[in-house]
């Protein structure tokens, strides 16, 4: 398949492993390189050390483009920034913060810039911003949402009538049938995140991804909205914080509930209870751990008999 984002990423196919913290190291972004689409490295649990570490181990295990994932609202943007150009690394998703601050400096480069948002609003300032393409992300995903909780099927429409820059859908997609929904909705690519954390070579902790196959419908909820909202697995941490949040905690005190570290707790740590485990609402369609070439496999074939399927209808009226 070749359209906007395969060729803007030089990709076969247009399937791209989210960033996410302590689950997207390079071990999973080359793999997904590896087996045709674009893998990135989340940048947002590591040091700058640590993501240089990564990129330079990413590059050993693969040939082919990869990227890294930069959540914008960390104290220490400027020396992550720093790590990305002197590894040349040459495709970078910014989320979670103003992409105009940084994507200049990142175009000066020569870095690809893509940006995430959740509504049409920010698609808009995206573009003006410079960015090359926009992730649309609807809420049902499980990183950083939108306070608004637009859904996937919802957003797409909204932000590819606003904009004229390539659209990658987000949120929601496991399989190779959601993907067709979207691209039928004009997004040009997906970005896939909770599927690829119940893979082989996801760094997550096993218990969390034994977790995630275990998932049924309701299981996850949207959840922090005073802080930054993320879906959770409904556990031990899930219920404290749902608590409070019902007797009207303000930030403060959701912040002391979160406290530090929590998300490493749970999803690298292993710590199913008192973690905080952050999962999109799709989780429950996920039954198995397997390695991030069969998942992109598994996710292709069933797009293209999806595809063949819908090609093949006959409506008489």
């Amino acid at each position: 398949m070749k359209n906007r984002i395969c060729h803007l990423f030089n990709i076969q196919i247009p399937i791209i492993q989210a960033g996410m913290v302590w689950c997207s190291g390079w071990r999973l972004a080359s793999a997904v390189s590896n087996a045709g689409g674009l893998g990135l490295i989340g940048s947002g649990s590591m040091s700058p050390e640590v993501l240089r570490e990564h990129i330079i181990k990413c590059k050993r295990a693969t040939s082919k483009p990869f990227g890294v994932n930069l959540p914008l609202l960390y104290a220490d943007i400027e020396a992550r920034i720093k790590v990305i150009i002197d590894e040349n690394v040459q495709i970078v998703f910014t989320s979670a913060g103003n992409p105009k601050i940084w994507t200049n400096t990142l175009k000066a480069n020569g870095i690809t810039v893509v940006h995430v948002v959740s509504s049409t609003k920010f698609a808009a300032k995206s573009e003006e911003a410079g960015v090359e393409a926009i992730v649309a992300e609807g809420f049902e995903a499980g990183g950083h949402n939108g306070k608004d909780e637009t859904t996937t099927l919802c957003l797409i429409p909204e932000v590819i009538k606003n904009t004229n820059l390539p659209v990658i859908a987000a949120g929601g997609i496991v399989s190779g049938r959601s993907m067709l929904a979207v691209m039928a909705l004009g997004a040009e690519g997906v970005q896939i995140g909770s599927r690829f954390v119940a893979s082989t070579e996801s760094s997550a902790h096993l218990n969390f991804k034994k977790k995630i196959v275990s998932l049924k419908e309701g299981d996850t909820k949207l959840s922090l909205k005073k802080l930054v909202p993320v879906r959770l697995i409904k556990n031990d941490f899930y219920t404290s914080v749902q608590s409070a949040e019902d007797q009207g905690a303000g930030q403060d005190e959701l912040s002391q509930i979160l406290g530090k570290g929590r998300s490493k707790q749970g999803m690298f740590l292993g710590d199913i209870s008192n973690g905080e485990l952050e999962i999109g609402q799709a989780a429950s369609m996920i039954c198995d751990i397997k390695p991030a070439a069969d998942i992109i496999k598994d996710i292709w074939d069933d797009f293209l008999m999806a595809k063949k399927r819908i090609s093949n209808l006959d409506y008489e009226f």
